[in-house]
Protein backbone atom coordinates (compact mmCIF):
# COMPACT_ATOMS: atom_id res chain seq x y z
CA UNK A 1 0.00 0.00 0.00
CA UNK A 2 1.59 3.32 -1.04
CA UNK A 3 2.03 6.25 1.68
CA UNK A 4 1.62 9.60 1.42
CA UNK A 5 3.38 10.60 4.24
CA UNK A 6 1.76 13.48 6.93
CA UNK A 7 4.11 16.35 7.98
CA UNK A 8 4.02 16.69 11.03
CA UNK A 9 5.18 19.25 13.18
CA UNK A 10 8.55 19.14 16.01
CA UNK A 11 6.78 20.23 19.09
CA UNK A 12 9.34 19.84 21.50
CA UNK A 13 13.00 20.07 20.92
CA UNK A 14 16.62 21.05 22.20
CA UNK A 15 17.77 24.57 20.60
CA UNK A 16 20.66 24.35 18.02
CA UNK A 17 22.73 26.09 20.82
CA UNK A 18 21.61 23.26 23.11
CA UNK A 19 20.98 26.26 25.49
CA UNK A 20 17.14 26.35 25.70
CA UNK A 21 13.96 23.92 24.85
CA UNK A 22 11.93 25.45 22.20
CA UNK A 23 8.27 24.53 22.26
CA UNK A 24 5.04 24.90 20.26
CA UNK A 25 3.22 27.26 22.55
CA UNK A 26 -0.22 25.39 22.31
CA UNK A 27 -2.50 27.43 24.07
CA UNK A 28 -2.01 29.88 21.27
CA UNK A 29 -3.43 27.12 19.39
CA UNK A 30 -5.26 26.79 17.13
CA UNK A 31 -5.14 30.67 15.49
CA UNK A 32 -1.41 31.11 16.09
CA UNK A 33 1.81 28.80 15.35
CA UNK A 34 4.22 30.21 17.64
CA UNK A 35 7.40 28.65 18.19
CA UNK A 36 8.73 29.54 22.02
CA UNK A 37 12.67 29.50 23.63
CA UNK A 38 12.66 28.63 27.55
CA UNK A 39 15.60 28.00 29.49
CA UNK A 40 15.00 30.15 32.69
CA UNK A 41 13.66 27.20 35.54
CA UNK A 42 10.86 29.45 36.23
CA UNK A 43 9.83 29.77 32.82
CA UNK A 44 10.29 26.20 32.25
CA UNK A 45 8.22 25.24 35.34
CA UNK A 46 5.40 27.59 33.99
CA UNK A 47 5.44 26.00 30.62
CA UNK A 48 4.04 22.81 32.62
CA UNK A 49 1.57 24.27 34.33
CA UNK A 50 0.31 26.47 31.96
CA UNK A 51 -0.42 23.28 29.27
CA UNK A 52 1.90 25.41 27.04
CA UNK A 53 3.69 21.87 26.88
CA UNK A 54 0.80 19.22 27.84
CA UNK A 55 0.39 14.93 27.13
CA UNK A 56 2.11 12.65 28.85
CA UNK A 57 4.87 11.58 26.28
CA UNK A 58 5.23 15.58 25.44
CA UNK A 59 5.66 16.73 29.22
CA UNK A 60 8.23 13.94 29.78
CA UNK A 61 10.36 14.67 26.53
CA UNK A 62 10.24 18.05 27.32
CA UNK A 63 11.35 17.16 31.27
CA UNK A 64 14.58 16.06 30.02
CA UNK A 65 15.68 18.48 27.32
CA UNK A 66 14.78 21.16 30.66
CA UNK A 67 16.50 18.79 33.22
CA UNK A 68 19.93 19.14 30.65
CA UNK A 69 19.41 22.87 30.25
CA UNK A 70 19.18 24.13 33.44
CA UNK A 71 22.05 21.68 34.35
CA UNK A 72 24.76 23.45 32.11
CA UNK A 73 23.33 26.12 34.07
CA UNK A 74 25.09 24.69 37.44
CA UNK A 75 28.92 26.62 37.30
CA UNK A 76 30.82 24.14 39.16
CA UNK A 77 33.43 21.13 38.58
CA UNK A 78 32.94 20.09 41.86
CA UNK A 79 30.21 16.86 41.61
CA UNK A 80 28.55 17.29 45.04
CA UNK A 81 28.04 20.60 44.60
CA UNK A 82 26.57 19.96 40.90
CA UNK A 83 24.72 17.39 42.12
CA UNK A 84 22.77 19.03 45.25
CA UNK A 85 22.06 21.86 42.51
CA UNK A 86 20.76 19.01 40.22
CA UNK A 87 18.23 17.64 42.51
CA UNK A 88 16.69 20.66 43.45
CA UNK A 89 15.84 21.85 39.61
CA UNK A 90 14.47 18.05 39.42
CA UNK A 91 12.31 18.59 42.59
CA UNK A 92 10.73 22.16 41.45
CA UNK A 93 10.16 20.74 38.15
CA UNK A 94 8.73 17.44 39.43
CA UNK A 95 6.23 19.16 41.48
CA UNK A 96 4.56 21.17 38.68
CA UNK A 97 1.94 18.71 37.53
CA UNK A 98 1.32 15.64 40.05
CA UNK A 99 -0.79 12.97 37.80
CA UNK A 100 0.96 12.93 34.94
CA UNK A 101 4.07 9.70 35.41
CA UNK A 102 6.06 10.99 32.18
CA UNK A 103 6.90 13.61 34.29
CA UNK A 104 8.75 11.86 37.44
CA UNK A 105 9.59 8.87 35.01
CA UNK A 106 12.32 11.03 32.57
CA UNK A 107 13.65 13.43 35.71
CA UNK A 108 14.35 9.93 37.35
CA UNK A 109 16.06 8.87 34.36
CA UNK A 110 18.17 12.43 34.05
CA UNK A 111 18.61 11.73 37.84
CA UNK A 112 20.24 8.23 37.48
CA UNK A 113 22.84 9.79 35.10
CA UNK A 114 23.72 12.12 37.41
CA UNK A 115 23.97 9.89 40.12
CA UNK A 116 25.45 6.64 38.24
CA UNK A 117 28.37 8.76 36.98
CA UNK A 118 29.53 10.16 40.50
CA UNK A 119 33.07 9.45 39.81
CA UNK A 120 33.36 11.18 36.36
CA UNK A 121 33.97 14.86 35.75
CA UNK A 122 31.01 17.38 35.49
CA UNK A 123 31.89 18.10 31.85
CA UNK A 124 31.23 14.34 30.78
CA UNK A 125 28.09 14.17 32.99
CA UNK A 126 26.79 17.19 31.00
CA UNK A 127 27.49 14.93 27.73
CA UNK A 128 25.67 12.11 28.92
CA UNK A 129 22.69 13.92 30.18
CA UNK A 130 22.65 15.37 26.98
CA UNK A 131 22.47 12.16 25.42
CA UNK A 132 20.19 10.98 27.78
CA UNK A 133 17.59 13.78 27.02
CA UNK A 134 18.11 12.92 23.25
CA UNK A 135 17.53 9.46 23.60
CA UNK A 136 13.85 9.59 25.38
CA UNK A 137 12.81 12.04 22.72
CA UNK A 138 14.39 9.23 20.11
CA UNK A 139 12.49 6.35 22.28
CA UNK A 140 9.16 8.27 21.71
CA UNK A 141 9.25 8.42 17.94
CA UNK A 142 9.92 4.82 18.00
CA UNK A 143 7.51 3.92 20.83
CA UNK A 144 4.62 6.49 19.05
CA UNK A 145 5.11 4.66 15.85
CA UNK A 146 4.90 1.18 17.36
CA UNK A 147 1.20 2.07 19.61
CA UNK A 148 -0.04 3.21 16.04
CA UNK A 149 0.33 0.38 13.96
CA UNK A 150 -0.75 -1.68 16.76
CA UNK A 151 -4.24 0.80 17.22
CA UNK A 152 -4.65 0.49 13.61
CA UNK A 153 -5.43 -3.24 13.54
CA UNK A 154 -8.05 -2.01 15.53
CA UNK A 155 -9.28 -0.17 13.17
CA UNK A 156 -10.97 -0.50 9.27
CA UNK A 157 -11.36 1.53 6.15
CA UNK A 158 -14.69 3.68 7.02
CA UNK A 159 -14.42 3.53 10.76
CA UNK A 160 -16.21 5.82 13.20
CA UNK A 161 -13.86 7.10 15.68
CA UNK A 162 -14.46 9.03 18.93
CA UNK A 163 -11.92 11.08 20.77
CA UNK A 164 -10.94 12.79 23.71
CA UNK A 165 -9.01 15.34 24.70
CA UNK A 166 -5.49 15.34 22.53
CA UNK A 167 -3.45 12.37 22.07
CA UNK A 168 -1.67 13.42 19.13
CA UNK A 169 1.53 14.44 17.85
CA UNK A 170 0.95 17.82 19.88
CA UNK A 171 1.21 15.51 22.95
CA UNK A 172 3.85 13.71 21.91
CA UNK A 173 6.88 13.21 19.05
CA UNK A 174 5.16 11.46 16.13
CA UNK A 175 2.23 10.37 15.27
CA UNK A 176 0.57 10.64 18.84
CA UNK A 177 -0.86 8.02 20.74
CA UNK A 178 -4.82 7.69 20.72
CA UNK A 179 -4.48 9.44 17.72
CA UNK A 180 -1.70 7.95 16.04
CA UNK A 181 -3.79 5.19 14.37
CA UNK A 182 -6.19 7.23 12.58
CA UNK A 183 -2.84 9.78 10.98
CA UNK A 184 -1.28 6.49 10.24
CA UNK A 185 -4.49 4.97 8.21
CA UNK A 186 -4.99 8.38 6.82
CA UNK A 187 -1.03 8.42 5.36
CA UNK A 188 -1.97 4.43 3.90
CA UNK A 189 -4.90 5.62 1.98
CA UNK A 190 -7.74 4.62 4.94
CA UNK A 191 -10.55 7.02 5.83
CA UNK A 192 -11.74 7.37 8.98
CA UNK A 193 -14.62 9.36 10.47
CA UNK A 194 -13.54 11.18 13.87
CA UNK A 195 -15.89 12.91 16.24
CA UNK A 196 -13.63 14.93 18.44
CA UNK A 197 -14.78 16.10 21.66
CA UNK A 198 -14.11 19.32 22.54
CA UNK A 199 -13.08 18.59 26.08
CA UNK A 200 -14.19 21.23 28.51
CA UNK A 201 -12.77 23.51 30.37
CA UNK A 202 -9.55 24.11 28.07
CA UNK A 203 -10.86 22.63 25.22
CA UNK A 204 -7.99 20.44 24.13
CA UNK A 205 -10.14 18.63 21.40
CA UNK A 206 -11.39 22.06 19.50
CA UNK A 207 -7.97 24.06 19.46
CA UNK A 208 -5.47 20.60 19.49
CA UNK A 209 -7.03 17.35 18.16
CA UNK A 210 -9.44 18.99 15.64
CA UNK A 211 -6.38 21.38 14.13
CA UNK A 212 -3.96 18.39 13.61
CA UNK A 213 -7.01 16.34 12.11
CA UNK A 214 -8.12 18.98 9.57
CA UNK A 215 -4.28 20.00 8.84
CA UNK A 216 -3.54 15.88 7.88
CA UNK A 217 -7.11 15.73 5.49
CA UNK A 218 -8.77 13.56 8.13
CA UNK A 219 -13.14 14.12 8.18
CA UNK A 220 -12.98 15.15 11.67
CA UNK A 221 -16.46 17.01 13.28
CA UNK A 222 -16.02 18.63 16.64
CA UNK A 223 -18.91 18.15 19.19
CA UNK A 224 -19.32 19.52 22.49
CA UNK A 225 -18.69 16.75 25.63
CA UNK A 226 -22.33 16.51 25.98
CA UNK A 227 -22.76 15.31 22.53
CA UNK A 228 -20.75 12.30 22.46
CA UNK A 229 -23.66 9.85 23.89
CA UNK A 230 -26.18 10.62 20.90
CA UNK A 231 -23.52 10.40 17.93
CA UNK A 232 -23.06 6.99 19.88
CA UNK A 233 -26.71 6.00 19.63
CA UNK A 234 -27.17 7.32 15.77
CA UNK A 235 -24.54 4.75 15.21
CA UNK A 236 -21.37 6.66 13.52
CA UNK A 237 -19.01 5.45 16.00
CA UNK A 238 -17.14 1.68 16.02
CA UNK A 239 -14.97 2.69 18.52
CA UNK A 240 -13.52 5.18 21.19
CA UNK A 241 -9.61 5.90 21.15
CA UNK A 242 -8.18 8.00 24.07
CA UNK A 243 -4.51 8.65 25.40
CA UNK A 244 -3.67 8.51 29.40
CA UNK A 245 -1.33 9.75 31.58
CA UNK A 246 -1.35 6.67 33.85
CA UNK A 247 -2.19 3.57 34.34
CA UNK A 248 -2.32 1.50 37.37
CA UNK A 249 -0.87 -1.85 37.99
CA UNK A 250 -4.99 -3.20 37.71
CA UNK A 251 -5.66 -0.73 34.38
CA UNK A 252 -7.32 1.59 36.26
CA UNK A 253 -6.51 4.95 33.73
CA UNK A 254 -6.18 8.62 34.43
CA UNK A 255 -6.95 10.49 31.75
CA UNK A 256 -8.63 14.07 31.37
CA UNK A 257 -11.75 14.98 32.98
CA UNK A 258 -14.30 13.69 30.93
CA UNK A 259 -12.64 10.62 29.83
CA UNK A 260 -14.84 8.11 32.03
CA UNK A 261 -18.62 9.53 30.80
CA UNK A 262 -17.59 8.40 27.61
CA UNK A 263 -15.82 4.68 28.33
CA UNK A 264 -19.51 4.34 30.70
CA UNK A 265 -21.31 5.89 27.63
CA UNK A 266 -19.05 3.82 25.12
CA UNK A 267 -20.70 0.78 27.67
CA UNK A 268 -23.85 1.37 27.08
CA UNK A 269 -23.82 1.49 23.20
CA UNK A 270 -21.55 -1.76 23.33
CA UNK A 271 -19.24 -0.17 21.52
CA UNK A 272 -15.05 -0.94 21.84
CA UNK A 273 -13.11 1.62 24.18
CA UNK A 274 -9.63 1.65 23.60
CA UNK A 275 -6.68 3.50 25.69
CA UNK A 276 -3.12 4.09 24.28
CA UNK A 277 0.12 4.88 25.94
CA UNK A 278 3.51 4.22 26.14
CA UNK A 279 4.83 1.59 29.04
CA UNK A 280 6.26 4.96 30.74
CA UNK A 281 2.79 5.72 31.36
CA UNK A 282 2.22 2.29 32.95
CA UNK A 283 2.47 2.49 36.76
CA UNK A 284 2.92 -0.85 38.32
CA UNK A 285 3.86 0.50 42.04
CA UNK A 286 0.15 2.37 41.79
CA UNK A 287 -1.90 -0.37 42.59
CA UNK A 288 -5.16 1.05 41.42
CA UNK A 289 -7.18 4.47 40.22
CA UNK A 290 -7.47 5.19 43.74
CA UNK A 291 -4.04 5.66 44.48
CA UNK A 292 -3.84 8.64 41.72
CA UNK A 293 -3.45 12.25 42.84
CA UNK A 294 -5.63 13.87 40.26
CA UNK A 295 -4.37 17.70 40.28
CA UNK A 296 -7.10 20.45 40.60
CA UNK A 297 -7.00 23.36 38.83
CA UNK A 298 -8.25 27.06 38.94
CA UNK A 299 -11.74 28.23 38.75
CA UNK A 300 -10.94 30.84 36.55
CA UNK A 301 -10.77 28.00 33.75
CA UNK A 302 -14.59 26.92 34.48
CA UNK A 303 -16.00 30.54 35.20
CA UNK A 304 -14.03 32.95 32.19
CA UNK A 305 -11.39 31.18 30.43
CA UNK A 306 -11.99 31.81 26.60
CA UNK A 307 -14.98 34.08 27.48
CA UNK A 308 -15.07 37.83 26.69
CA UNK A 309 -16.81 38.19 29.91
CA UNK A 310 -17.25 35.56 33.11
CA UNK A 311 -20.36 33.24 32.29
CA UNK A 312 -20.60 32.86 36.10
CA UNK A 313 -20.09 35.07 39.05
CA UNK A 314 -17.37 35.32 41.15
CA UNK A 315 -18.98 34.09 44.07
CA UNK A 316 -19.85 31.22 42.96
CA UNK A 317 -17.74 27.85 43.64
CA UNK A 318 -16.03 25.72 40.90
CA UNK A 319 -14.79 22.21 41.18
CA UNK A 320 -12.28 21.49 38.18
CA UNK A 321 -10.12 18.35 38.37
CA UNK A 322 -7.96 18.34 35.84
CA UNK A 323 -8.59 14.30 35.32
CA UNK A 324 -10.53 11.46 36.13
CA UNK A 325 -10.18 7.57 36.26
CA UNK A 326 -11.70 5.10 34.15
CA UNK A 327 -12.42 1.69 36.15
CA UNK A 328 -10.55 -1.22 34.16
CA UNK A 329 -13.83 -3.08 33.58
CA UNK A 330 -15.23 -0.22 31.24
CA UNK A 331 -11.53 -0.51 28.85
CA UNK A 332 -11.76 -2.97 25.95
CA UNK A 333 -8.16 -3.27 25.38
CA UNK A 334 -4.74 -0.58 26.49
CA UNK A 335 -2.47 -0.32 23.69
CA UNK A 336 0.99 0.00 24.37
CA UNK A 337 3.63 -0.07 22.03
CA UNK A 338 5.14 -3.84 23.18
CA UNK A 339 1.88 -5.09 22.39
CA UNK A 340 -2.15 -5.01 23.15
CA UNK A 341 -3.28 -5.91 26.43
CA UNK A 342 -6.73 -7.45 27.60
CA UNK A 343 -8.34 -8.14 30.76
CA UNK A 344 -7.11 -9.11 33.20
CA UNK A 345 -4.74 -6.57 33.31
CA UNK A 346 -3.18 -7.12 36.68
CA UNK A 347 -1.93 -10.05 34.71
CA UNK A 348 -1.81 -8.82 30.96
CA UNK A 349 0.20 -5.25 32.00
CA UNK A 350 2.81 -7.48 34.18
CA UNK A 351 3.55 -9.05 31.17
CA UNK A 352 4.83 -6.32 29.47
CA UNK A 353 7.87 -5.53 31.88
CA UNK A 354 9.03 -9.52 31.94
Amino acid sequence: MSENRIEQLDNVILSPDKNSVVIIDQTLLPNRLAYTNLSRADDLYEAIVKLRVRGAPAIGIFAGFASYVLAKQIHTEDYEEFSQAFYRNTRYLNSARPTAVNLNWALCRMDGVVRDNAQKPVSEILQRLEKECLAIREEDIVMCTAISENGLKMLKDGDGILTHCNAGPLATSRYGTAIGPILMGQERGLHFKVFADETRPLLQGARLTAFELQKAGVDVTLICDNMASIVMKNGWVRACFVGCDRVAANGDTANKIGTSGVAILARHYGIPFYVLGPTSTIDMECTTGDDIEIELRAPEEIREKFYVEPKALPEVKCYNPAFDVTDHSLITAIITEKGICYPPYSESLRLLFD
